[in-house]
C-alpha cells in the first residue's frame, strides 16, 4: 500500500474540474484508490464520491492506493493533481 499526504492549494479547493481529471486518471488504474478528508474516504475513481467530501482549500487529504500498480497509480494522480494547480 502506498499513500501520500498533500494540501490543497487551489482557492476553489478541489473542485468540479481537477477533481474530474483525477478522478480519469485514477480510473485508469487497477489498485483501489482511495481518498479521504476529515475521516471519511471515498473511491477516487468516483467523481461523485469525491465532490461529496466538499474539500476547501488549505485541507490536508490522503490519497492511498493499493494494488498491482499502486506505485505507478499514486505517482500519476499526485502528477495530475500538480499539473492541475490543486496541489503545490
Amino acid at each position: 500500500m502506498k499513500q501520500i499526504n498533500v494540501t490543497i492549494v487551489d482557492p476553489v479547493g478541489l473542485h468540479a474540474r481537477p477533481a474530474t481529471v483525477a478522478v480519469n486518471a485514477a480510473s485508469k488504474f487497477n489498485s483501489d484508490v482511495k481518498l479521504a478528508y476529515m475521516g471519511r474516504a471515498v473511491n477516487m475513481k468516483s467523481i461523485m464520491g469525491v465532490m461529496s467530501l466538499g474539500i476547501p482549500t488549505q485541507s490536508e487529504i490522503q490519497i492511498t492506493c493499493e494494488g498491482d500498480d499502486e506505485d505507478l497509480a499514486i505517482d500519476t494522480i499526485e502528477e495530475v493533481l500538480r499539473a492541475q494547480k490543486v496541489i503545490a
